[in-house]
């Protein structure tokens, strides 16, 4: 039967690769054999967690403006063209403003489902003819432990890190945008499913010591989560081992949710 878990023939696309859990996840596939493309604006914060790829040949870092389509096939074709498919798109970017229930304007509303579910229908659709070409292809989406449940306000204090009204709804929005590409692109042998992070707070931005500590104990694990411990989930819903799984949301966030 061979290694379910082979990662050795998938080209994978990533949209919003270059960031804190997205770089750790385009390493995670490449150290299983996978060629990839890291699409992605590359600001100067996200180069920590990406130099290194730069040097693999099995990875092209490649600039995408994630508000065109354009660019979005154009991150398409260099798969294509580099290494010679695309079977694989996973969608982790998320961008968009915050604000607070109260004062934050429609037009701020908004962006955030621009940058949390808009440009994955426009990334999904814009991927379909790609992906229809595979006898098998997989998409992987990126939901929160936001889309699932509240943000329990005790916990943020002062800390600034407070979460926003229109985070935790784009991304249930994701989740469902999941279930219904899993029936729709059944037929054409295109397997979508989601992750859903739990507490995974970059450590370079200093987040305050009382807020990790909060955040801790909230999760049955009684920590909050290290990058690499996302990848596995996305690893698993792309490869063979997961041929029959299809419409699926796979939490990783040490329990928060499960109490």
């Amino acid at each position: 039967m061979g290694n379910i878990f082979d990662m050795s023939r998938k080209k994978v696309v990533i949209l919003g690769g270059a960031g804190y859990l997205g770089s750790a996840v385009a390493r995670a596939f490449l150290a299983e054999g996978a060629k990839v493309v890291i699409a992605d604006v590359f600001p100067e914060w996200s180069e920590p967690y990406i130099k290194d790829l730069r040097e693999n040949p099995y990875c092209s870092c490649f600039r995408c403006d994630l508000e065109k389509d354009e660019d979005i096939r154009a991150a398409y074709e260099e798969c294509n063209l580099r290494f010679g498919g695309f079977d694989t798109l996973l969608n982790i970017a998320c961008y968009g403003k915050a604000g607070d229930l109260e004062t934050m304007s429609f037009e701020d509303w908004n962006s955030m489902f621009n940058g949390c579910i808009g440009y994955v229908f426009r990334a999904v659709q814009t991927a379909i003819p790609y992906l229809k070409r595979n006898e098998a292809s997989a998409i992987v989406n990126t939901c929160s432990m936001y889309g699932l449940v509240s943000p329990d306000y005790r916990i943020y204090g002062d800390s600034g890190q407070n979460n926003p009204p229109n985070y935790g709804a784009a991304k249930a929005a994701v989740a469902q945008f999941t279930r219904y590409c899993a029936a729709h692109l059944a037929p054409y042998g295109i397997r979508t499913n989601c992750v859903t992070p739990g507490p995974f707070p970059d450590s370079r931005k200093n987040p305050p010591e009382d807020f990790v500590r909060e955040m801790s104990n909230k999760t049955m694990l009684g920590r909050v989560g290290k990058p690499e411990e996302i990848a596995g989930a996305f690893i698993y819903l792309a490869s063979d081992a997961a041929s029959f799984t299809t419409g699926a949301n796979i939490v990783v966030d040490g329990g928060w949710t499960a109490w």
